[in-house]
């Protein structure tokens, strides 16, 4: 079976200023992934290559075995932004957000089916808000609405999430409930990458951490204490690995179509 994820020598530069260098990154399927690091450190950054949201300068990226720029199976992937940006300004209530999620696994304008409305439950009831479907999203507090961005990626049934910092800014009765539903997913055999700068209740959830530190990849390995990570001496007592050294160019850049809200490296 292939490797959802696998990057080779991945760079990318913002403005002509190089903000990732020299990555290597394979993730095996079912694996719950951290990628931490300080403010700037390049984790964003980093996603946002694996997705297509930042065009790599160099390297050779390939998900679930198939070069980037000829991959296509985007409802394998769900993407949750940093913050909410669901509704863009239109009303509108957390069904209809989850349910929006649903639009990489049909034709646009088609009646949802009987398979659509079960997985827009099931997302709901995953995450804990299915007493609030019919609420406004607005109505939602931060923790919450965090919770709804969760539901509309699982919507779309998808193989491999991506979720940037979901915790940053939340509560932590919301934090542990983030944490029972990407348990649960985990328990469905969903590979994840989270970006955080500290796993609080998702800590027991972590298979591996990736630290990074000025764009390079610090430390791969067993999960770290938020502690560790924030040493200010970390990284000179640390190694990692990197499974090959090769170095590849990479094709035209094809843009993603995940949604993205903000752009925090």
């Amino acid at each position: 079976m292939s490797s959802p994820i696998e990057l080779v020598g991945g760079a990318v530069a913002i403005g002509g200023r190089p903000i990732l260098r020299s990555i290597d990154l394979r993730v095996e399927s079912g694996e719950f992934l951290a990628l931490m690091g300080a403010n700037g450190s390049g984790k964003s950054t980093l996603v946002r290559a694996l997705t297509g949201l930042r065009p790599l300068a160099t390297g050779s990226l390939r998900l679930f075995g198939t070069p980037f720029d000829e991959f296509d199976a985007w409802h394998r992937i769900g993407f949750v932004p940093q913050r909410m940006g669901a509704t863009s300004g239109v009303p509108a209530s957390v069904w209809e957000v989850v349910a929006s999620g649903r639009l990489t696994r049909r034709r646009l304008l088609r009646p949802l089916s009987r398979s659509d409305k079960a997985a827009i439950a099931d997302a709901l009831a995953v995450v804990g808000l299915t007493e609030r479907a019919r609420d406004g999203v607005a109505q939602l507090s931060g923790g919450q609405q965090q919770r709804a961005l969760i539901a509309r990626a699982l919507a779309g049934e998808p193989d491999l999430f991506f979720l940037d910092e979901p915790t940053a800014g939340v509560d932590l009765p919301n934090q542990q409930a983030l944490a029972e539903a990407l348990g649960e997913l985990k328990r469905r055999g969903a590979t994840i990458v989270l970006v955080a700068h500290e796993l609080g209740p998702l800590a027991d959830l972590v298979d591996r951490a990736i630290v990074m530190r000025h764009g390079r990849v610090a430390y791969d390995g067993p999960p770290l204490a938020d502690h560790e990570v924030h040493d200010p001496a970390f990284g000179e007592g640390h190694t990692h690995h990197h499974p090959s050294s090769r170095r590849h160019d990479h094709a035209p850049h094809v843009a993603s179509p995940l949604d993205v809200a903000g752009e925090a490296r």
